[in-house]
């Protein structure tokens, strides 16, 4: 086993500077796994915000009265002077989003049934305009269908009773096909950004390993010794195999210590799973990378394409949902596009039947076949070098 030993000696030496990439990324990944997780919470959550609007009632009625009380919940009234230049300042300043105005004689024609319009001056493309008009929609609408189903009904008698109506509220529960889901946004969030520090981490070590191997006077003297080529390369396989397990033990160890209440799950040991075999993924790439390659310095550049290339353009640092389709596509010819895939739906899974889990085994899968075609890949161009 001399080649394995050698090949533990020089991931010796270079143990402490991997420890600062190790620890850099590491650092980076749980802080950022942490903020993405508290800005989905916020997300998720919602808590009505009043929006400052400017109501201008060229008439005063107890329907109105009612109407602005009944707004009065979800927005702020602003005193606005009507006046065009007033009223354009504001909505130019954003002092207020949306400016209402009831004209004369709105109340009459809309209790005898006549078709009425209310006027209005909003900031374009803002998505608070449309919950208050929704809100104006529901009370009028819900009053119109008072004022054609009653004969000689009041003003007064008209607000009470959109009063009432307008007060219930409905109770929303959330059901999921199978058992209540762990909370596993964390974990979701941080094996998607284990694609940068996992990929940059096998880079950095795999291709140390194959540069000093590389070396002409190392193959020389291999050469002549009484190692066979078959074991010379099964010992470097090993040793990149072993070093690719304990990178990714150290990544995701500290996952689980962070994270230890939502860790001991079903999807966890899918998420291991998941990630193992993206490693080993990893791992073949960062082969092929070390015999293109020429010298630590191209290493290093190569390293950060490929990374943050990968983590741009397959879902680690935008969410796959935000990214345009053609993105995707291209996306999907890399291996990190199948793991965070499989990643995001490992997080959705409350069952763990056939049919649930069949879409994430196809995607190990379909990273097992990239690690194969780039090992192969690999193997055809160190034996070229070999030769040559």
């Amino acid at each position: 086993m001399q080649v394995f030993k050698l090949c533990l000696k020089i991931l010796k030496k270079n143990i402490p500077s991997m420890m600062i990439y190790i620890i850099v990324f590491l650092v980076v990944s749980l802080i950022m796994s942490a903020s993405m997780v508290s800005d989905q919470k916020k997300e998720t959550s919602f808590t009505g915000v009043k929006h400052n609007i400017a109501l201008i009632c060229e008439e005063n009625s107890p329907l109105i009265d009612g109407f602005k009380a009944e707004l009065g919940k979800i927005v702020n009234f602003v005193e606005l002077p009507d006046e065009i230049e007033a009223l354009q300042d504001a909505l130019y300043f954003r002092s207020v989003t949306y400016i209402l105005r009831i004209p004369k004689g709105f109340t009459d024609e809309f209790m005898k049934g006549e078709t009425v319009q209310l006027e209005k001056t909003i900031i374009p493309s803002s998505f608070s305009n449309i919950y208050i008009d929704l809100s104006i929609d529901k009370y009028f609408n819900t009053a119109r269908l008072y004022v054609n189903n009653s004969n000689g009904i009041t003003q007064q008698e008209l607000v009470e009773r959109l009063n009432k109506d307008l007060s219930l509220d409905t109770t929303v529960e959330l059901k999921t096909n199978g058992e209540e889901p762990t909370d596993l946004l964390y974990a979701n969030y941080y094996f998607n950004y284990l694609v940068y520090s996992l990929f940059f981490i096998l880079i950095l070590g795999i291709n140390a390993l194959v540069l000093a191997f590389n070396n002409q006077d190392l193959k020389r003297r291999t050469a002549c010794s009484p190692i066979t080529t078959g074991s010379v390369n099964l010992q470097f396989v090993l040793v990149n195999l072993l070093f690719t397990f304990i990178a990714w033990f150290i990544m995701v160890i500290f996952c689980i210590l962070f994270n230890l209440k939502n860790s001991f799950n079903t999807n966890m040991i899918f998420f291991l799973i998941n990630s193992l075999v993206f490693a080993f993924c990893c791992s073949s790439i960062s082969y092929l990378i070390g015999n293109l390659v020429k010298g630590q310095e191209a290493v290093s550049a190569v390293s950060n394409v490929v990374a943050l290339g990968l983590c741009f353009i397959s879902g680690v640092f935008v969410p796959q949902e935000f990214l345009g389709s053609s993105v995707l596509k291209i996306a999907s010819f890399t291996p990190s596009y199948w793991f965070v895939k499989a990643n995001n739906q490992i997080a959705n899974l409350t069952r763990f039947d056939f049919p649930y889990l069949q879409p994430i085994l196809s995607d190990m899968v379909v990273q097992i076949g990239f690690a194969l075609a780039f090992f192969s890949i690999a193997l055809v161009i160190a034996k070229k070098k070999r030769y040559s």
